[in-house]
Order: structure tokens, then sequence, then C-alpha cells
């Protein structure tokens, strides 16, 4: 029988990242690589709980289906969300992402990568890259690729913690310095690189550009703007819903799963959440999917607790 998943987060290095999903998020590093990303719901990640301890979600899926993806996704194409935490500690490439149209059409993939940043921290001076400036054309945006003078050409945006921002696909975009940021997403990891700042990777070499797929999926009328969240209720958009529970002792929440699978990461104080009569305990930066064939679930305890799901319609 299904129950809640605590997951098992999955370590990426990046060049741009640093050492706060450790000192921060309390995540293992396995290496002093520079590390920007922790995988915390995907098809690789590994339920770390109960019976099914050490799989894989995707073998899960296999067997069991629409009990954990609901009856709308299919198994064979795997989990549709992509739950990250990123930590910048240079900027990410300039980059686009195709929607599920282009990412059909250019690399044969079920989806495209429409995602969301909830900022957990910033330092100051912290800036993000939030679109073309208005006005700006095709040719000018080739021009400037080409020339590597893409960065000004391009809005600034100065986030905070607190700031919930939706990148739909095709919005030129890059996150810079000093940031540790939730980000839900579809699972796609298609990114096209536009400008990568004359650098080399990890590896030591030029990280590859993407410049003719890229200026396909880009839109240069979309720009990021902060969501305007109403009560818990951070974020709605086609591919994911995004909610925030600030918990007390007092006032447990009983939430219905409707048919969807749920995802539940603490980013503040300390949390339980109970279903099927079991309770898992999570604290800053653990994070717990609940399966779509469980008809409901609790969260307790005194923190802040970001949930995201697929739409509820009907």
């Amino acid at each position: 029988m299904l129950y809640p998943f605590k997951m098992q987060p999955t370590m990426h290095p990046r060049v741009w990242g640093g050492r706060r999903l450790a000192s921060v998020l309390h995540k293992t590093l396995p290496d002093d690589q520079p590390y920007g990303e922790s995988w915390e719901v995907h098809d690789t990640s590994r339920i770390a709980n109960g019976p099914f301890a050490d799989r894989t979600l995707a073998s899960l899926i296999a067997d069991y289906g629409a009990d954990i993806l609901g009856s709308h996704n299919p198994p064979e194409e795997g989990m549709p969300l992509l739950l990250k935490f990123l930590d910048t500690q240079q900027w990410l490439s300039i980059q686009v992402h195709p929607n599920d149209e282009l990412a059909r059409a250019l690399e044969g993939d079920p989806r495209g990568k429409n995602e969301a940043w909830v900022v957990l921290h910033a330092d100051p001076g912290a800036q993000i890259l939030a679109g073309m400036r208005p006005g700006s054309t095709p040719e000018q945006l080739e021009e400037a690729i080409r020339q590597g003078t893409l960065e000004q050409h391009m809005v600034y945006y100065q986030p905070k913690a607190g700031d919930v921002l939706y990148v739909e696909a095709g919005t030129i975009h890059a996150l810079g310095p000093g940031l540790l940021v939730y980000e839900i997403q579809q699972s796609s990891d298609t990114t096209y690189r536009l400008y990568d700042w004359n650098r080399l990777g990890i590896d030591g070499r030029p990280r590859p550009l993407h410049i003719e797929k890229g200026l396909k999926a880009s839109r240069l009328d979309k720009q990021l703007q902060p969501a305007q969240p109403q009560g818990t209720l951070l974020l709605q958009t086609p591919y994911f819903t995004v909610h925030r529970h600030t918990l007390t002792p007092q006032e447990p929440h009983t939430l219905h799963t409707t048919g969807r699978f749920h995802i539940l990461t603490c980013v503040d104080g300390e949390a339980v959440v109970i279903g099927r009569s079991v309770s898992v305990s999570m604290t800053l930066g653990d994070t717990v999917l609940i399966p779509a064939g469980l008809p409901e679930f609790a969260l307790a305890g005194n923190g802040v607790v970001l949930h995201s799901h697929q739409p509820i319609t009907g």
C-alpha cells in the first residue's frame, strides 16, 4: 500500500554552484566540487522511508502508475514535474527553454519546460536577467548573441526573499549570483544556452551553446514578473500550482489529493506529514511526495511548507 514518500535528494555539480545546499539546507555534498542543484523529485529520485526505501520513483511509477501520478498522466512519460533547489554563486548561462510543441518537434520529448522560482535567499545586490528589453527584434537578438553582448539588451530584476517568479517557456533569462531558489518545473532538462559568459565548464571545456534552437524557442515579448500571492496560493499556471502553508502546532491542515500527486517541501522550521497512518517528519530542505492514490493527508508542525501539484480542475 502506498504512503507518503520522503525523498532522497540527488546532488548535481554545476560550474555556477556553491556550497549553500550543505551549509543552509543541510544536504550532503559528496565532494568539494561546486554544487548548484539538488533534485528533490524526479524519475531518478529514490525513496528514503518505509517498505519502498531505496527504490527509484521511476520503478514505482512502472508498477503503480495512476496510483502515484493520477489517471491523467501517462505512466510511460514518467514524473511530469521536477522539483529542485538551486544555489547560484555565479551567473547561470543566459538561456531559454522550449514549449511543449517545440520540445516535441526539436527534441522528440513529451514536454517542454515551463518553470517557477520561489526565492528563499537573495544576497544584497543579487540580480536576475528577466527577458529582453521591450521593442527588441529577432535581428537584434541574433546580433547580440553573435557579438557576446546579450546581457546589455536585457531587463534586470532585483529579487528578494519571498519573491515568486514564473518563467514561461520562451522567456530569455538567467539567475545571478547570491541566490538560493526553490524551483518547480515541467520535468525536462532541455536548456538552450545563448551566452555563457566566456567561461569554461567544470571539465575545463567551454559549454556548448544552442543558438539555432534557442532563436526558435525565444519569445521576445516575454519577461519575468513577480507573482501576486493570494492567501496561501503563490502561483497558478497551466502546469503547476504552488502554495505556501505556515503551520502552527494548534492548527493542523487536512488536504485532499483530488486524484493528483502532491509535493511538500519544508523551507523553514519543521513539519509532519501524515497519510494512511504513516507519519513523516520534515526539517529544512526535506521533501515528501504524496501519491495520487492517497485520498487525503495532514500537515502539522511549526514551520513553512511549499506545496506544489498539477492544476486541479472540474
